[in-house]
């Protein structure tokens, strides 16, 4: 099965949740009427995409109703399509990875524990090595877990890519800064820096997250590269506010969102970019190991609106 067949049966629960009743609203009222815009706003909030985001889309596409002068409810759905296409992108260097092409490219991983964070680094290093055939080396730099370490470290064999870590207990600081190290000796291509899953209410292990970030900066002044934040799309609007904090903490630069196959509340990938405008730049579609894909827009629109009922 190709990438975007299995996009499309992952977003399977989304649809229902959101295009299936799209396409019943319309069915059902022929006409273009408040009570139409009324009932797409709960559809749309209902499918996780945010109140805010919600009125938004609406008003803008009685906008283009006005404007287009549209009076076939079956239109809609291809404007719809447009308007949530336009609002995560066109593509394009804004959700592609920022990769360091003369050297070392640095990634640091953040977020809360229970999103996968080191299950995405395992397939992130993964798609580094076997798809654009970069020298990867993993760093350990959650440090208050043992188990965090050894989780990591079966990740590293399972791909075949080198590990730096500390003890139990070591500073993060110490291990990313070793890493960094390591990396150039070794002629790494990327170097992708785990850090604790910490709770975005502990200031305290921000502000480690901020030492770590600024160990990498002095060493490297134009590193990190990025700095990933996985989220959990099952968690809906929790994402939403997950991102949020850790945006203002963490300068985050794209997000890694993960599990859209076991969720109804794919939506949440429009709320997170029209509210926060930090790029989706990264996607879970399963729990193989390559189901971490780079996020791709008009993919994504495509495999959520089907050109018609029977591709759904």
């Amino acid at each position: 099965m190709g990438f975007f067949s299995r996009l499309k049966e992952s977003l399977t629960k989304t649809r229902k949740n959101f295009v299936e009743k799209i396409e019943t609203l319309v069915t059902r009222r022929r006409a273009i009427d408040e009570g139409f815009y009324e009932e797409l706003e709960e559809i749309l909030i209902g499918a996780d995409i945010g109140i805010n985001t919600a009125v938004e889309i609406v008003e803008n596409l009685r906008a283009e109703v006005k404007k287009r002068k549209i009076d076939d409810v079956e239109t809609l759905k291809e404007v719809l399509k447009e308007l949530i296409c336009n609002i995560l992108g066109e593509g394009g260097a804004s959700t592609a990875l920022n990769i360091n092409e003369d050297g070392l490219t640095v990634i640091l991983v953040v977020g809360v524990n229970g999103v996968g964070k080191t299950t995405t680094i395992g397939k992130l290093a993964y798609y580094f090595k076997e798809e654009l055939g970069k020298k990867v080396l993993l760093a350990a730099g959650d440090t208050f877990r043992a188990a965090a370490i050894d989780q990591l470290e079966i990740w590293s064999n399972r791909v075949g890519v080198e590990m730096i870590k500390h003890k139990e207990g070591a500073d993060p600081a110490a291990v990313a800064y070793d890493a960094i190290q390591a990396a150039r000796a070794r002629r790494s291509d990327v170097l992708i820096v785990d850090t604790a899953g910490r709770l975005h209410t502990k200031s305290n292990l921000m502000d480690e997250l901020k030492k770590i970030k600024r160990v990498i900066n002095k060493d490297m002044p134009e590193a990190p590269q990025e700095i990933l934040l996985v989220l959990d799309a099952t968690t809906g609007q929790n994402a939403v506010s997950q991102a949020k904090l850790f945006g203002e903490a963490a300068d985050v630069t794209g997000i890694a969102l993960t599990k859209l196959d076991g969720t109804a509340k794919g939506g949440v990938v429009i709320s997170i970019k029209n509210a926060l405008k930090i790029p989706v730049k990264l996607i879970g579609i399963g729990e193989g190991i390559e189901d971490l894909r780079p996020f791709e827009p008009e993919v994504f629109a495509e495999a959520l609106f089907p050109v018609n009922k029977e591709s759904a």
